[in-house]
């Protein structure tokens, strides 16, 4: 029998943000419509006890459990994608060091069973200093940038780059939104032009959010809901950057992104234009992924960001 703390039912609100992202599309809502048989066939082979499932992610279904000897875990179910195909290899290979642990994979279902960061409070509500903050992510990405092993199955940060790049032309010759063309060709650029630049190779985590950093009992601060590749560090820290509070809505962006640049990148041992650069590419791609979704306002404002930042190069 399948141990459910709560009805079935409860488990699978339709407010949960994955219900939202999902059903706009008839595979997602095939996908969403079996969900809660594969959660309770994982649950029962696993031998789990589930409990309510966390309020987020767009893409993957993710409750705390108990596994039959006590221990808490977390069942993790993604959506099948391309980004979460190799998010259990980069665990088993970072083993804990910096990252949650991985207890057992169902690869063909996409379905994780992960250590559960205790107590869990993610880097943006720590009542830390904004740049202990930094520093303590920053001691977290130095454990998890290690060269990967051959024919590891990741993907890498230079053809990743290069389709993005495809792509943001692509969406901006077609959509033709009021973004400005010099900015937007430079960031194009840098995506197709930094892999090729970067000093060396290493397993990145690919959605270094500080959403994504949790306190937790073993460590200080453990990473989750990696979307590894493999190729130049730089890419990683641009989320974390702008988004541990909110820099670029201080009255005078430029000094604060400056210092925590520069702070950040010596404490990783890059180059902080190198990391601003970044930053500069991953705006300009995230405002033509805007305006593909009709989305313009964010992708307008997110051009502005991208502004700012090719300003401090």
């Amino acid at each position: 029998m399948v141990r459910l703390e709560r009805e079935l039912i409860e488990l699978f609100p339709a407010t949960l943000p994955i219900y939202d992202s999902l059903s706009k599309t008839a595979d997602g809502r095939t996908w969403l419509a079996g969900l809660p048989n594969l959660v309770a066939e994982l649950a029962a082979e696993w031998s789990l006890t589930l409990h309510e499932p966390f309020h987020g992610g767009t893409a993957s279904w993710v409750a705390p459990a108990t596994m039959p000897d006590g221990r808490t875990a977390v069942l993790k179910v993604s959506w099948p994608h391309r980004e979460a195909r190799e998010e259990a290899t980069a665990l088993r290979l970072w083993d804990g060091a910096g990252a949650c642990r991985l207890y057992r994979e169902d690869r063909d279902r996409y379905a994780l069973l992960l250590e559960q960061c205790v107590p869990g409070t993610p880097l943006t509500r720590s009542e830390d200093p904004v740049e202990d903050r930094l520093l303590a992510a920053a001691d977290v990405l130095r454990r998890l940038w290690r060269p990967a092993p051959p024919d590891s199955g990741f993907e890498t940060v230079a053809d990743v780059g290069a389709e993005w790049a495809a792509t943001a032309r692509e969406r901006m010759e077609r959509l033709k939104p009021p973004f400005d063309r010099g900015l937007v060709e430079q960031g194009i650029r840098l995506l197709e032009s930094l892999p090729a630049t970067a000093t060396r190779n290493v397993i990145v985590n690919g959605d270094f959010n500080p959403g994504n950093v949790l306190s937790a009992d073993r460590e200080p601060w453990l990473a989750i809901d990696a979307k590894p590749m493999v190729g130049d560090p730089g890419y990683d820290p641009s989320p974390l950057l702008l988004q541990v509070d909110s820099p670029l809505e201080y009255p005078d962006p430029r000094p604060v992104l400056r210092q925590r640049f520069d702070l950040f990148a010596d404490a990783v041992g890059e180059s902080a234009d190198r990391l601003l650069a970044w930053s500069v590419a991953r705006e300009v791609e995230a405002a033509l992924w805007y305006a593909s979704r009709d989305e313009l306002d964010d992708g307008i404002g997110t051009m502005g960001n991208a502004r700012t930042l090719a300003g401090l190069l």
